[in-house]
């Protein structure tokens, strides 16, 4: 959430920053009921004051027997102004909160300009893409022969986009999570957490999922749980509405989880094999910091996801996302994309970003800069380390052979019992 004075004082800069994520919220409407808001308090204010003054010289006349009735009836009369007001008020916090809540985060000063993905900017690439000699096989074709996975056995136990992963399929599937929270915890220092995977509307809202973009979101029929569309969300609010000591700001957690998804907004898009699917599996580091680093804790975290595509052989990219292409709540984004030689393009596997503090104030998160000092909001922020399915797509098309089997990379075989071979 920005900072309602922020939005006071730099209407203009707002107004720019929320063109360029291709939002259409009525910044003007916020000021004006931001006004109204702060006039109503302030007549409120002096209202009671009034009040005040007034109860006292009443029980002065009624001490020295004189007749109070007309001050009486004006006090009841402000009374019920100031009960007016309080309404009006309740009515105004309560718009203007809800408004609040769907302004998105403004793009960092960095972040490129454009209306959506074709704005993007590649910033390097790592490794290069293998050369067959012969014609790679697509995912789904490859595995499906192999017995990785069944394709319509899980629709049909849920639903189209669902996934039943099978035999070196699934021992594939753990193995990469158990992989890739080692790697974290071990190499990068961060604390591993198993958060739940329902959380209830309060703790959406905290990093930014809903309101606005509750249709992607799988809600429960009881309407207060979701399930959660990735760890960032159980993660990052595990410290909402506390004040953190200033020896607990860093914090580094890392987590899996299965992730839920409607994917609302891309029907018909990438449908066939595990490209896209409603459930997948992701290892998610979040990271809560002081403001004045940030920007280089969002090159760290990059450089984390970075490092398991390197223990695993696979050439990637990295892109910065152009600013109608970022998320809503993220002021500057690192997009990791890895090659699929089977498909014949770059696949996204990690996502990492820079909140600065509006995850923060949404989910009033504040820490202490030193003992004594009054606490600030610290920023936040995430990236995939990795996201499943695509990094099965990527090594599944990546390390096949001529002859339709598929070789484990090495630093996998540990984790899947001295598995070289798949097939």
């Amino acid at each position: 959430m920005l900072d309602i004075k922020y939005i006071r004082e730099n209407p203009d800069s707002v107004k720019q920053g929320v063109a360029n994520k291709n939002s259409k919220i009525d910044i003007d409407k916020i000021i004006d009921l931001d006004r109204e808001r702060r006039d109503i308090v302030t007549g409120m204010e002096a209202l009671r004051e009034k009040r005040n003054k007034a109860s006292g010289e009443i029980a002065v006349m009624k001490k020295n027997k004189q007749d109070a009735t007309a001050q009486i009836a004006a006090m009841k009369a402000v009374g019920d102004q100031i009960s007016t007001d309080e309404e009006r008020l309740r009515v105004v916090e309560e718009e203007l909160g809800q408004m609040l809540l769907m302004v998105p985060n403004l793009p960092h000063e960095t972040t490129p300009v454009g209306r959506d993905e074709s704005a993007n900017v590649e910033i390097r690439q790592w490794g290069s893409k293998p050369k067959f000699d012969f014609t790679p096989q697509a995912h789904w074709d490859i595995g499906t022969k192999l017995g990785m996975f069944d394709f319509e056995r899980g629709a049909k136990i849920s639903g189209s986009g669902f996934i039943l992963y099978t035999n070196a399929g699934a021992l594939l599937e753990r193995a990469l999570i158990n992989f890739f929270l080692d790697v974290h915890v071990t190499r990068h220092g961060y604390t591993e957490v198993f958060p739940p995977f329902m959380v209830n509307t309060q703790t959406m809202t905290g990093t930014g999922q809903l309101p606005k973009m509750a249709e992607d979101m799988y809600q429960l029929n009881d309407q207060t749980m979701w399930l959660v569309p990735t760890a960032e969300v159980p993660v990052t609010n595990i410290y909402a509405n506390e004040i953190l000591a200033p020896t607990d700001v860093p914090k580094y957690m890392v987590a899996y989880t299965p992730c839920f998804r409607r994917e609302a907004g891309a029907a018909g898009k990438d449908t066939r094999g595990l490209i896209r699917v409603h459930q997948f599996d992701k290892v998610e580091m979040v990271r809560i910091v002081r403001p004045e680093v940030s920007y280089q804790e969002l090159d760290t975290i990059t450089g984390h996801a970075e490092s398991i595509l390197q223990l695993l052989g696979l050439h990637y990219r990295v892109v910065e996302l152009a600013s109608g292409d970022i998320s809503f709540a993220a002021t500057k984004c690192y997009d990791l994309e890895v090659w699929a030689p089977g498909v014949g393009k770059y696949l996204e596997v990690s996502s990492c970003s820079n909140f600065s503090d509006f995850q923060a104030r949404r989910m009033n998160l504040r820490y202490r800069p030193a003992e004594g000092e009054k606490p600030v909001f610290p920023h936040t922020l995430n990236g995939s380390g990795l996201a499943l399915p695509r990094t099965v797509i990527a090594i599944i098309e990546n390390y096949q052979t001529a002859d339709g089997k598929i070789v484990v990379p090495e630093v996998l075989r540990p984790y899947m019992r001295g598995l070289e071979v798949i097939g």
